[in-house]
């Protein structure tokens, strides 16, 4: 058996990866990276990397906390699937609604945020690995 292990790569988790979609009054928060950041200068959903044993609830809590200073409670999962950017290994992306939040949001770490509303949504350079995600959450265009 020792030799049939010989060589094979070992099993490495998949990063995981939450995000939040926070909406008040129609209105949906999209935050913008830094320039000094990976994938500059491009629009995302706030949330982050699932650290080792930690569930996507409780990451989305701890991520919106440290980016936005706010104090969230995890809604239900909108949707989950794997993508790779171009020469990466692939990424688990989770997208949880986000059914409230106490605190002032505070902008931590991004370039810009704003609020827009849903059908806007596809006026802004997003990450490539959110498009599948935006076309299911903007819907079939009129």
């Amino acid at each position: 058996m020792l030799n049939e292990l010989r060589g094979r790569a070992p099993i490495v988790a998949m990063t995981e990866v939450v995000a939040g979609v926070l909406e008040d009054r129609g209105k949906i928060l999209i935050c913008r990276r830094r320039g000094d950041q990976t994938h500059p200068l491009k629009w995302e959903f706030p949330g982050g990397k699932l650290e080792p044993g930690e569930s996507a609830e409780a990451a989305l809590v701890r991520e919106l906390n440290e980016e936005l200073g706010i104090d969230a409670s995890a809604g239900p999962e909108l949707m989950r699937y794997q993508f790779s950017y171009a020469g990466k290994k692939p990424i688990l992306l989770i997208f949880r609604l986000v059914a409230g939040w106490r605190g002032r949001i505070n902008n931590r770490i991004f370039e810009e945020i704003l609020w827009v509303r849903r059908e806007e949504l596809a006026n802004y350079d997003f990450l490539e690995g959110d498009a599948r995600f935006l076309r299911f959450f903007i819907g079939p265009e009129e």
